[in-house]
């Protein structure tokens, strides 16, 4: 209960930051907050945050008729990330362990989230400080030799992205994936800035990396919401690997080889791991705090 009383403040800040993108008029903008503070307070403590979000973004999208508004905030990002790419490749190309470097690049990506960072901006000059001392910083977590071993063991990896943006820096990373057999799993519908398939093609894909939808347009991944197709892809990996806090937030008690790539960029999430805020993490369930966040 602690905790999703704690996102309240957040779900009104999003509601009222994203209506202000898609209309100017201060009565959208109550209308659309007031709506949105009636759903908070009838919805269920015991599902985790990211079903909220969902609810709020498909109220924005009905009262507003914008069916996406992040999509001048995501393409911003796209460009942003591709423009940092080539820098990137060269960063990956020159080290001395390819593998890590493209994985450290990877997770750095995930401060591009505007749910999180609700005044990052696409050209937000954070972004490659970030990347510098998540190069640098330490990785909380599994070793990453290991985390490169269990890939290189696994028959089938499902790679859960997050946000657009940075779904450009996962492929950079996914062709030092050990794995030849590699799924790349997008939103279904636009929710905040997650990516979808539109974010997907603008950044380009991989050579050989299968893209699918969850069918889902909630924040992380609610197994629950998402198509059959998508559930059979779960349940077949050897590894998953989820993006972002949100995949974090809907997984973490889920029995399955989920892999939480993550910048640790809220306190209640950071508290909840038993990290600080900035941290650089690559978390495994049996990582994963017996009281991870859900409610």
């Amino acid at each position: 209960m602690k905790t999703y009383l704690e996102c309240i403040p957040c779900f009104v800040q999003q509601t009222l930051d994203a209506a202000s993108m898609v209309s100017d008029d201060p009565q959208v903008h109550w209308r659309v907050v007031r709506r949105a503070l009636e759903l908070i307070a009838d919805f269920p403590v015991d599902l985790p945050p990211p079903a909220m979000a969902a609810r709020i973004n498909r109220l924005i999208r009905e009262e507003t008729g914008n069916a996406d508004p992040y999509r001048k905030v995501k393409k911003e990002a796209n460009a942003l990330a591709l423009g940092l790419l080539p820098r990137m490749r060269e960063r990956v190309r020159t080290s001395a362990d390819p593998f890590e470097t493209a994985l450290r690049i990877a997770i750095a990506g995930n401060i591009m989230d505007w749910g999180a960072r609700r005044h990052l901006t696409p050209d937000d000059a954070r972004v490659e400080p970030t990347i510098e001392q998540t190069l640098r910083g330490p990785i909380r977590g599994l070793p990453v030799d290991e985390f490169h071993s269990r890939l290189a063991k696994a028959g089938k990896v499902l790679y859960l992205a997050d946000n657009a943006g940075e779904i450009a820096f996962d492929g950079l990373f996914i062709p030092f994936i050990p794995c030849d057999d590699v799924t790349l799993a997008v939103k279904g519908e636009p929710v905040i800035n997650d990516a979808t398939r539109d974010d997907a093609e603008q950044v380009g894909l991989p050579d050989g990396v299968r893209l699918v939808s969850t069918g889902s347009g909630t924040p992380g991944t609610v197994l629950e919401d998402c198509t059959e197709e998508f559930r059979d892809l779960f349940a077949a990996a050897d590894v998953v690997i989820a993006k972002g806090q949100a995949n974090y937030e809907t997984l973490s008690r889920v029995a399955a080889p989920v892999h939480f790539l993550l910048k640790a960029k809220c306190p209640v999430i950071a508290r909840d791991i038993g990290c600080t805020v900035g941290d650089t993490l690559l978390l495994d369930s049996e990582l994963v705090p017996s009281e991870a966040i859900q409610t």
